[in-house]
């Protein structure tokens, strides 16, 4: 029995992303009384936008909480709702999934005791509340527990870890209900403020929209600093995803769109190019099928959101889209050069009668808990 004031949690890594695991049973049962007590625990809104009074990072990656419990329903054994702390604003944002920390919600559950696996492979068919999606995941089992340790790197973090891989069934439409919410492979968008710009506006395992990097006078090879410095960049991608949210029907006007930060995405895209990264290795031209870079929740990210890099894969696959006009033509899965390296991710896309549908999307992450224990929620000092 937790302390008043406590929660008890797991910390963890999934991916290039890092959140509290909590139980449901252990959360208020009420939705609406979750805020006060994850902006508490992660020390939301933060002007400072570094989160030192709580659990977040200030970066919209390390700024998660994952609720988890047994499910009920007879086609998945493992619920899962994402929640978006926002860094700088008294609010949470329950709009959308977190695929980074989907690699992390199988693992918590078996190690939690949720649910029971024999040792070996395992694979667990997660129901995501947000989008409501169907995945699967895949990990190894050794005495009851999760296989952590292992040989796969993947960019943005140091070391290496067991693979989990993520199958996201039926992508298409996790937002919107549809894979292309406003029926067009790319359109005109009349954004406020700017003007006319072309996106291709795709919805499959969150909703993205997606822009040339040369109609934003972008070579697309930018690392995160170097956009944020650029005059009035994140303006104009704040009112492109602003249009896009009202175009896709995820927001009724201009002002609700800019109240829902998790979804979509921008995604900025280019062809194959010679560029730097984070660590200081070199991404090769010829090494990638696609140049990207996505803002999320309002800045650059680091490397990209693994729901934005499935939806790019899918949208690749999507003839006649900016993202299938910017990457190198191939069947095999898409390579993508990003901040942090080079992430890839494979998608079954497939056409009937003219209209598209996303069958499947996958990718491999590797996860890890980092500490267990209670979190304090509220503003009384630890005793």
């Amino acid at each position: 029995m937790a302390r008043p004031g406590t929660l008890p949690a797991v910390f963890m890594r999934g991916g290039t992303s890092k959140a509290l695991m909590l139980h449901r049973r252990d959360v208020p049962g009420d939705l609406a009384a979750w805020e006060p007590v994850f902006l508490s625990a992660m020390d939301s809104p933060d002007p400072f936008g570094r989160q030192l009074n709580g659990m977040g990072g200030g970066v919209s990656s390390v700024s998660k909480i994952c609720v988890v419990a047994r499910s009920e329903r007879p086609d998945a054994d493992i619920d899962y709702t994402f929640v978006q702390v926002v860094v700088r604003e008294g609010r949470i944002d329950l709009s959308g999934n977190c695929g980074n920390m989907l690699s992390a919600v199988g693992p918590f559950a078996v190690d939690e005791g949720l649910i029971a696996v024999p040792d070996g492979p395992a694979r667990l068919r997660i129901y995501n509340t947000n989008t409501r999606k169907l995945i699967e995941a895949g990990f190894t089992v050794r005495g009851g527990r999760t296989v952590y340790r292992g040989d796969l790197a993947i960019p943005g973090v140091t070391g290496t870890g067991a693979p989990i891989r993520l199958d996201f069934i039926d992508p298409g439409g996790a937002t919107t209900g549809q894979l292309l919410p406003t029926g067009a492979v790319r359109q005109i968008l009349d954004v406020p403020g700017l003007g006319p710009i072309e996106a291709s506006l795709v919805d499959a395992a969150n909703a993205c929209v997606f822009v040339r990097a040369a109609d934003l006078g972008l070579a697309g090879t930018e690392l995160p600093a170097a956009l944020e410095a650029v005059p009035g960049l994140l303006d104009r991608l704040g009112r492109i995803r602003r249009a896009a949210s009202m175009a896709m029907g995820i927001a009724p006007d201009l002002e609700a769109a800019a109240r829902i930060v998790h979804v979509p995405f921008v995604g900025i895209v280019a062809p194959p190019r010679e560029a730097g990264s984070l660590s200081g290795e070199a991404v090769r031209a010829a090494d990638i099928d696609l140049t990207a870079r996505v803002i999320s929740n309002g800045v650059p990210h680091q490397a990209l959101p693994l729901t934005a890099t499935l939806c790019l894969a899918v949208a690749a696959r999507i003839e006649g889209s900016l993202v299938h006009e910017a990457a190198r033509a191939t069947d095999a899965a898409l390579r993508v050069g990003m901040p942090s390296g080079i992430l890839t991710a494979d998608a079954v896309v497939t056409r009937d009668g003219g209209v598209w549908q996303g069958e499947r999307g996958s990718f491999y992450r590797t996860a890890r808990p980092l500490m267990r224990g209670d979190v304090f929620h509220d503003s009384a000092p630890p005793v």
